[in-house]
Formats: C-alpha cells, sequence, structure tokens
C-alpha cells in the first residue's frame, strides 16, 4: 500500500523540507514537526504557503518544513515588515512566520508591537528558550531573572512575557504551548491558521546546548578553560527530546530539562477561562507569573477585530494578481488627484 494522502493528494512527507540541522533534542524541531503534521492534516496548498523569518535557531527552522511554499529568511528582527508587505500585496498567502525570543522580544521588539496593532493576516510562532543559542548561550529578553548560565552567569532584568506583550498590544490571539506536549501545539496550530488576523503563538521550546551549567570537569566551561584546541570544533550532546505524557486541563505538572531545572506546565481550563475577556486574560498571566507557573492554551482571542487588509479596503483580487493598467493610473488620474489635494 502507498503512503496515505490528504485532500490534495499529497502525503506528510510532501511537507517536509531539509534535513535540520538543530540540535538533537531541541525544542524547535519539535515545533517543525508539529507544523508538518498540520499543515498535511489541514491540507494546506503548499504554493499558497510563505514562510518568513528573522536570524537565529529558530529562524532557520523554515527551512525544515514545507519545502514546496514560499520563503524568506529576513534580517534580525524584521521579519514582521516581510510577512506585512507579502500578505498586503497577496491576500490569499498564507503566512507563517517563525521568530525567537531574541529576534522578537529584543531587536524585533517594535516590529512585533506593530504587526499586532496592524492584526496583520499571519501565524506568528515565537520559539522561546531564553537563550541566545547561535550566539553561545546569552540571556534573551524572556530569561527569567535569577536564571544561571555557563557563560553568561546570574540574569539581573525581569524577563519579557510575549503573551502579556502582545495582550497589552490589543492583539486578536493570544496563546502558549510547550514543545513537548505535541497533541496541544497542533491544536493551537491550528486554531491559529484558521485565525483571520495575527495569530500569536509563544511555544516554550527547551535549549538541550545552553542550558546545561554542569561544573564537572567534561563540562563545556571546564573543558574551554583547560584544553589546547587543534582545530576550532564543538561536540554537542545528544539529549532525548523532551515530552510529557497525558496533561489534563486544570492540572499544573513539572517538567524536568536537560540541565537539572524544571518547568512547571498548566494547562488552561476551558471552563475555567473564558479566552474571549480580555482583563481576565491580563490577570491570568499576572497570577501565572506570581506562582512560576507557565500557563499553555488559548489565552485570548478576538474574532471581531479587522485584520489589515480590511482596514485597508483592498479589493477582493491579490495586488499581486492585477494588471499593470489598473495598477499604475494613467497621468492625467494622478495629476487629477494631485491637484484636488494640493488646491487647499
Amino acid at each position: 500500500m502507498g503512503a496515505r494522502v490528504n485532500k490534495l493528494g499529497l502525503t506528510r512527507n510532501d511537507y517536509k523540507g531539509r534535513k535540520s540541522t538543530l540540535c538533537v533534542g531541541c525544542g524547535h524541531n519539535s515545533i517543525v514537526n508539529q507544523i508538518v503534521s498540520v499543515a498535511y492534516e489541514l491540507s494546506l496548498p503548499p504554493h499558497r504557503v510563505i514562510k518568513v523569518s528573522g536570524i537565529g535557531c529558530s529562524s532557520k527552522a523554515p527551512a525544515y518544513f514545507m519545502s514546496r511554499s514560499h520563503g524568506f529568511n529576513s534580517l534580525h528582527g524584521r521579519m514582521p515588515s516581510v510577512a506585512t508587505g507579502a500578505t498586503t500585496a497577496n491576500r490569499d498567502l498564507i503566512a507563517i512566520g517563525l521568530s525567537g525570543d531574541g529576534d522578537t522580544g529584543s531587536i524585533g521588539f517594535g516590529q512585533f508591537k506593530h504587526a499586532i496593532r496592524r492584526n496583520v493576516h499571519m501565524v506568528y510562532i515565537v520559539a522561546n528558550n531564553g537563550v541566545y543559542g547561535l550566539t553561545k548561550g546569552q540571556f534573551s529578553a524572556t530569561a527569567d531573572e535569577g536564571l544561571q548560565l555557563k557563560h553568561a552567569g546570574i540574569n539581573e532584568l525581569p524577563p519579557i512575557d510575549i503573551c502579556a506583550e502582545a495582550l497589552a498590544s490589543n492583539a486578536s490571539f493570544v496563546a502558549r504551548a510547550f514543545a513537548g506536549d505535541a497533541a496541544q501545539m497542533r491544536e493551537l496550530l491550528k486554531a491559529a491558521l484558521s485565525h483571520k488576523g495575527t495569530a500569536i503563538l509563544d511555544i516554550i521550546s527547551p535549549c538541550v546546548t545552553f542550558n546545561n551549567h554542569e561544573a564537572a570537569t567534561q563540562s563545556y566551561p571546564y573543558g574551554k578553560a583547560h584544553e589546547e584546541p587543534l582545530q576550532d570544533l564543538t561536540f554537542i550532546p545528544y539529549y532525548e527530546e523532551i515530552t510529557i505524557p497525558g496533561h489534563e486541563p486544570g492540572e499544573v505538572q513539572t517538567v524536568a530539562l536537560h540541565d537539572g531545572s524544571r518547568l512547571q506546565i498548566k494547562k488552561l481550563d476551558p471552563h475555567r477561562h473564558d479566552p474571549t475577556d480580555r482583563m481576565a486574560a491580563v490577570q491570568l498571566l499576572e497570577e501565572a507569573r506570581q506562582e512560576g507557573l507557565f500557563i499553555t492554551g488559548l489565552i485570548y482571542i478576538d474574532e471581531e477585530r479587522r485584520s489589515l487588509v480590511e482596514l485597508s479596503h483592498l479589493v477582493d483580487e491579490p495586488l499581486s494578481m492585477l494588471p499593470v493598467e489598473t495598477l499604475r493610473p494613467p497621468r492625467e488620474v494622478l495629476e487629477r488627484f494631485m491637484d484636488e489635494i494640493t488646491c487647499c
């Protein structure tokens, strides 16, 4: 028997990309796997999908899924601008933006805010691990206060909460997931892809390389302090992917990370939280912060807020498909327009 196909006649493998070069066990690989699964299950037409990213480990990930789709790897923190331009020029595109806590929470923070303000029609995923993995593990803007890393020392600054910032910017869809909870992540991705506007999905995605800070002689810090290297080489140890078993709504579950630290995950109970109540969502995040919890699930949604395409009163046909004579008015029309706006 051949491989199972979806409504478009495509197999799950048709939604894959190149082989990942990320560390084995990296949470970003889990995110990629679930995007592949969701795209296959929803029968997304690859030619209508555009993948956009900035710089960082997370921004490499679009190369690992949907090789038949469009893609643009932009400058650090500039992914939202590219997504805005692409979806405005072609309103039929399905935009998936994959960013990181550094790419979004630091240099791209302004672009993150303005994409939400404009309600650009896109899925905005923040693969959140609290460190800059490509530049040897410095703290990112989302790193917990008091967190100790082997190269960066102790973080003295309070973290930025991606979901809280999205709510403060009046986002129309805010959710958080954990890379080890595949079932919940898939459902949130499906919901985000069906949303008409900016869907912010903050995914806690553990870094298996720079979260470990052992003081043993076999550790990275000790080895780098005492070795006399012949070549500039780096060995990344193998770690198993972090997963959690069945996780009931309202239940708090403790997850052991590779560095020995622990993360407390609480899945939202739909019977006790109304995701259409913005103030309840703000209060929920503040209570979770005080209790040291990472709540996961759909935190807030506003289905009435208009997207940028609707606010701009664009025609139904994508601008990229319009003929030149429609997009480029004749000289006399431009002169008449200039007269109208300068006459007073």
